[in-house]
């Protein structure tokens, strides 16, 4: 569907510096919002929405083009190639999943357009794959699960099973865990990506002596993990990354989550003012409470608008050095990028909690700071 946007300004507008580019920028968002994993596209493309709504009149100069990609690879190749080629759309943005940005990114920067991904980083378009067109406004893809290794080293775990689905974000996801990690692995194991029924890998939790569970399981497939776990009352202490305790996942796992140890760039007790204007501007936009994959959309559109204040998207080389400078108050507080054009930030330890009858995290440590990906040096831009 298109969406044009013609907005208001209000809900604690966000102030930009100097006027925005008079030709506007073409967005397209390819994303998902059906099956499974919809939950996760709806927060980008909800949280990206507000903020040019907050924007006001800069807001109204970025035209949003937005297509499901069903989870498909080959349906988002399909769009991608459309809003290139059709649209003419100047950025793209809005893919979750790592097996489909490895579809659609390089081909798309290969055109000449640049890609923002508020999501999906894998590793291989960190490394030697990067390109001065790619920008992640999310992580790379280890970044959690690394922060999760440092966390379980803190918590004296020393015999994890590792539990990640087989698709790219799935072998980061343990590599990044191991990087960081200084026990041994009393197993390691990879699930179907969309997988719903978890009695295999329970029972093999059950029976190999682990003291700890590292899992990245992400939307549903979080969902359905954490009920048969909590069913089959393994106990074994579970840590992971904030993709498998977001708040979109929470309110359907219940009480089977408090107390679980997982790690995040993001949260909404973050103290500073665009954090505290996000979080209550989205509750009351959208009346549910803010996800971490809405927080990387709304990045994801501020980066944007900071740089139409600056560039014109015509003038490539301006409005790339735009990007880079990452001149906008980012949600997460102290954020900028690496040479290869992923986040340098803080990683945070939160804790699940229950506030009244809502589940929600809240911090309770820096699991790693000012950190950096552990691909840069493989970037040649």
């Amino acid at each position: 569907m298109h969406l044009k946007r013609t907005l208001m300004a209000g809900i604690a507008a966000v102030a930009l510096a100097g006027a925005a580019s008079a030709e506007g920028v073409k967005v397209g968002m390819i994303t998902t919002l059906s099956g499974g994993g919809a939950g996760l596209g709806i927060d980008v493309r909800d949280g990206f929405q507000l903020a040019l709504k907050m924007a006001g009149d800069a807001g109204a100069e970025v035209e949003l083009i937005v297509e499901d990609d069903q989870q498909k690879p080959d349906i988002a190749v399909q769009l991608a190639d459309k809003m290139i080629q059709s649209d003419q759309v100047d950025v793209l943005t809005g893919i979750i999943w790592s097996n489909l940005a490895m579809a659609v990114v390089p081909a798309a920067v290969a055109q000449g357009k640049f890609y923002l991904s508020p999501n999906a980083g894998p590793s291989a378009l960190a490394g030697a794959g990067c390109d001065k067109n790619y920008f992640n406004v999310a992580w790379q893809n280890d970044n959690l699960h690394e922060a999760a290794g440092a966390y379980a080293n803190s918590a004296g775990y020393k015999n994890s099973f590792m539990l990640a689905p087989n698709y790219p974000a799935g072998t980061d996801a343990i590599a990044g865990y191991k990087r960081f990690y200084d026990g041994e692995a009393a197993g390691e194991v990879y699930t179907q990506l969309g997988q719903t029924d978890y009695a295999a890998e329970i029972a093999q939790v059950r029976a190999s002596g682990a003291d700890s569970v590292f899992f990245f399981l992400p939307g549903g497939m979080g969902i359905a993990f954490m009920k048969q776990y909590a069913e089959s009352g393994v106990g074994i202490p579970l840590v992971g990354p904030a993709f498998s305790f977001d708040q979109g996942i929470l309110q359907a796992v219940g009480d089977a989550a408090l107390g679980v140890k997982n790690t995040s760039q993001w949260n909404k007790d973050i103290d500073n003012e665009a954090n505290k204007a996000f979080v209550e501007a989205f509750q009351s936009e959208y009346g549910r409470l803010p996800s971490l994959y809405a927080s990387q959309g709304y990045d994801t559109a501020n980066l944007i608008l900071s740089a139409m204040a600056k560039a014109d998207v015509a003038d490539q080389d301006a409005f790339r050095a735009a990007l880079e400078e990452a001149d906008f108050a980012s949600v997460r507080g102290d954020f900028r990028f690496g040479p290869n054009h992923h986040p340098i930030q803080d990683i945070y330890v939160r804790e699940v909690v229950k506030e009244g009858d809502v589940f929600t995290n809240k911090i309770i440590g820096v699991a790693l700071e000012d950190h950096a990906d552990a691909y840069a040096a493989e970037c040649k831009m």
